[in-house]
């Protein structure tokens, strides 16, 4: 099986030495988004709810360039700058991702500079 890397002009170019995303089979990953405007590279909002907001479009975008959506994610893991900003994420996550949910961890972590949230995803799609 060979590895696809996945790109797309509809999220962040990435600095760091890494893939927007990657399908092995029917395995595709989404490396971590940050909320960062596509075309810009800046920082989207400076509360939670805006950011999540970002980074979970900027994850749909690299799931749709490889014919994928966020009904096809299992597993979403956040990460947080800050354990009181989970009831805020929640709500933005909640009307970004809708029911039924897929897995999510939830983990605290510093980021850069200004970046409150970041978003990953694995998915599981039809060969």
């Amino acid at each position: 099986m060979t590895r696809t890397v996945i790109t797309t002009d509809n999220a962040p170019a990435l600095v760091a030495p890494l893939s927007q995303g990657a399908r092995k089979g029917p395995i595709l990953q989404v490396s971590g988004q940050l909320p960062l405007a596509p075309d810009t590279g800046e920082i989207v909002g400076t509360t939670v709810a805006e950011q999540t907001t970002q980074a979970l479009r900027n994850v749909s975008a690299v799931l749709k360039a490889a014919d994928a959506d966020l009904e096809d994610v299992v597993m979403l893991r956040v990460y947080l700058t800050d354990p009181a900003h989970l009831a805020e994420m929640n709500e933005a996550y909640t009307a970004a991702v809708g029911k039924p949910f897929p897995a999510r961890t939830t983990v605290y972590m510093q980021l850069p500079p200004g970046v409150l949230v970041e978003v990953d995803a694995l998915a599981a799609l039809d060969d």
